[in-house]
């Protein structure tokens, strides 16, 4: 049977473990990713699928499984399994996708190089998505891809499938022409794009750079233009928009715009942040600091993150404010990158030289300025720790949107602590009740962390008070049901223009 719903996404719906010589298929720990989300809208379709790749030595054995029946809390789907050589992984998706296309989207011109880039193998995974959410998608289904590293899918399919109704959701940034078009294969990857009937992105801005990309390389008209919601207009941030490219017009076709923000699962960390063992943790943490304040620092190990950028801001935050040495520790969680990502290996380096000059300069044997640790820290564990903090720092020379932010003001369900923001990551734009600060500027981030660190308790609940409604209002939930109006409105134009054609 056809599915009227598939999801296209690179990442399977589950974790795949193996006991007793036996595969399993879990559920995804965390409530708060993409998938889980993703997984909500099943309920929605009579029959649903979800096309990912899967790592496969020979992708001609016959005993490896395509298709697989999954039955879920949400519901029985069918998981399409491209089965792609290491080497086509490693083509693809670590250096197209990462050493390439990641550093341009970013802004981080500098780091760009396509000569390793095998365009071909790009090419040919891509159409192996496509082919695959053909092969699956019924008469008029609803076909929903997801992020950079499958750009190409939306023009293949439209070639395959004319019936279906296309969405695309970009999960990072999308910059202005000037950078994005240093990209060799700039018309192929919008022009992929523009075959969609919806193109989603989680911020006014990066919507309306797409646009400009799209007209500088196309004949593309704009029908409609949105006001942003004012909860989402701030003069204090940089990535603020007051409106947006909201439909536009190319070949005779409709192509909508869509500006939506990720969120989190509040009533999920609400819940497991009052649990009574929870809220007992929190407080062993803050006793053992004693009178000593506590930043937490939580990112991946990526140049885009600013790792060592803040901590050299801390560095000169203790050289110049003594009296702040021993009083004040930052617990720095920067998960490891890939050790196949060659480009993340200098900045781990970087971010530990950094890390351990500091605590060789300042330190005492009864107090370590930081603590850096470079694994991946379980939520349950996590959520201790934002309880505790008096202070989160998330600092990013730029981000999609960030989420770890709204995690910890969700956390706090005792109505304190301080957030201090980089106003290049694209929650700053909803979150601009936070302390916001613009990492490039030595001057704006010592200051801000400063400020957050002296800052009266009732400023710091009411700050927080704020934080919280609009991490409540804007969540992941409603970003999925964001969604689902722009695919009825989709599928309403479609049926309109066939009409019109009649």
């Amino acid at each position: 049977m056809s599915s009227d719903l598939v999801i296209v996404y690179h990442r399977q719906p589950y974790e795949e473990v193996e006991e007793n010589g036996v595969v399993k298929f879990r559920e995804n720990k965390s409530p708060n990713g993409i998938v889980p989300t993703l997984k909500s809208f099943f309920a929605t379709a009579e029959k649903a699928s979800w096309i990912a790749w899967k790592l496969a030595e020979d992708p001609a054995n016959p005993d490896f499984e395509k298709v697989v029946e999954i039955d879920d809390q949400y519901g029985k789907y069918n998981v399409s399994r491209l089965p792609l050589t290491y080497e086509q992984v490693s083509s693809f998706y670590h250096v197209s996708s990462k050493e390439a296309f990641w550093p341009i989207l970013h802004s981080f011109k500098e780091k760009f190089n396509y000569d390793p880039v095998d365009w071909p193998t790009f090419r040919e995974v891509n159409w192996a998505f496509a082919e695959a959410a053909a092969r699956e998608a019924a008469q008029g289904a609803r076909v929903w891809i997801h992020d950079y590293n499958l750009w190409l899918v939306p023009g293949y399919l439209r070639t395959l499938r004319s019936d279906v109704t296309i969405s695309f959701f970009h999960h990072t940034p999308f910059p202005a022409a000037d950078m994005f078009n240093v990209l060799p294969w700039r018309r192929e990857i919008v022009g992929s794009l523009l075959a969609c009937d919806i193109v989603g992105f989680h911020i006014a801005r990066y919507a309306s750079n797409f646009v400009s990309v799209a007209q500088s390389l196309f004949d593309v008209d704009v029908l409609e233009r949105h006001k942003v919601d004012p909860e989402m207009v701030s003069d204090g941030t940089a990535l603020s928009e007051r409106s947006y490219p909201k439909l536009l017009s190319y070949e005779g076709r409709k192509v909508a715009i869509s500006s939506a923000n990720v969120g989190v699962n509040p009533d999920f960390i609400e819940a497991r942040a009052n649990d009574p063992e929870v809220q007992k943790n929190a407080r062993e943490i803050r006793e053992d600091m004693g009178d000593c304040k506590l930043i937490l620092s939580v990112g991946r190990t990526d140049y885009t993150k600013g790792g060592v950028d803040q901590l050299e801001s801390f560095e000169r935050v203790l050289a110049e404010h003594p009296e702040l040495r021993g009083k004040v520790k930052l617990m720095h969680v920067s998960v490891s990158a890939d050790r196949n990502m060659s480009a993340y290996a200098p900045v781990q380096t970087g971010i530990e030289e950094t890390a351990g000059r500091i605590n060789g300069r300042y330190g005492t044997l009864r107090w370590q300025p930081i603590a850096l640790i470079s694994r991946a820290i379980p939520f349950d564990d996590l959520i201790k720790y934002y309880l505790a903090a008096d202070v989160a720092w998330i600092t990013p020379l730029v981000d999609g949107m960030n989420l770890v932010c709204k995690e910890f003001c969700a956390a706090r369900v005792d109505g304190d602590g301080v957030l201090v923001l980089s106003e290049f990551a694209g929650a700053a734009v909803e979150l601009h009740s936070a302390v916001i600060t613009n990492p490039f500027s030595h001057r704006s981030m010592d200051s801000a962390i400063l400020s957050a660190l002296d800052m009266p308790e009732e400023e710091r609940r009411h700050r927080m008070k704020t934080l919280r409604s609009v991490v409540k209002r804007f969540t992941v939930a409603a970003w999925g049901e964001a969604q689902q109006r722009e695919f009825d409105a989709a599928v309403a134009r479609r049926q309109e223009a066939l009409e019109k054609q009649e």
